[in-house]
């Protein structure tokens, strides 16, 4: 939830977000809500009460469609779905991501293909499916979250830093396709965000205080600071603004 900027052209927006239901997507499900807009989202885990408390703060419950991203023809077919329910999706957010740790030495090509398919692969087509929409539209935002973790060159994860890379790349390339469309295509890369996930499975007193370390603002991220940024880049008021990484990380590392 945001308190500090209302979109108003935001209000009764079709939005779809993947793996809107936990850490980081939820927070944005909510954050659009508050705004007024229709959300969508899709994701493997249940979350029946997120969903209840959802429609009983905001009196409107988002649509919730059970999926796996890799299975590309669902997903579609999920988007799809959201259209017909909502009208033509006009902001499309790509937050589902897999940072599962893993080495060069262990990973092996299924688990290297299954890695991009997660982290990468759906970015591109849930761009086909929903560019016929925001043409009809007049135009739309995509918005595809990546990781500061390839600008650091982190290791641990070395295919989730690759996929993280190329989905900036993907950005840029669909910006320059797209944009003729008035269809804006930018990425956020959050830095290190303390979701439940994290904090249960990677988290230690020392990596946070060395995390702190690192950042120019000294207070820990969480999944509500990513909210207002990618409202902007979903609202008119970055009508200009296309083919960008926007860094929010508390000032880890530095761009342009």
């Amino acid at each position: 939830m945001t308190e500090h900027v209302t979109f108003h052209d935001l209000k009764g927006a079709s939005v779809f977000i993947t793996g809107g239901g936990s850490g980081i997507g939820a927070a944005l499900t909510e954050g659009f809500l508050q705004q007024g807009a229709h959300v969508a989202f899709v994701q493997q885990s249940p979350c029946e009460e997120f969903i209840v408390a959802m429609e009983e703060r905001y009196g409107s419950a988002p649509l919730f469609m059970p999926c796996d991203i890799t299975d590309t023809e669902k997903f579609q077919r999920c988007l799809q779905q959201a259209a017909e329910a909502h009208g033509p999706i006009t902001v499309m957010v790509n937050n589902a991501g897999n940072d599962k740790r893993h080495s060069l030495a262990e990973l092996s090509p299924d688990e290297w293909d299954q890695a991009l398919n997660v982290n990468l692969r759906p970015h591109f087509f849930s761009a086909q499916a929903v560019a016929k929409g925001m043409i009809e539209s007049g135009g739309g935002s995509i918005i595809n979250f990546s990781s500061v973790s390839y600008l650091m060159g982190n290791a641990g994860y070395p295919a989730y830093v690759a996929a993280k890379a190329g989905i900036t790349g993907l950005t840029r390339a669909l910006a320059r396709e797209l944009g003729v469309d008035n269809i804006r295509v930018n990425a956020v890369l959050p830095g290190w965000v303390m979701t439940e996930k994290q904090l249960r499975l990677w988290v230690t007193p020392e990596n946070q205080a060395e995390q702190l370390q690192k950042q120019c603002l000294k207070e820990h991220l969480s999944p509500k600071d990513i909210i207002d940024s990618t409202l902007f880049l979903a609202s008119k008021a970055s009508r200009m603004i296309t083919g960008q990484a926007l860094v929010v990380d508390g000032g880890v590392v530095v761009t342009g």
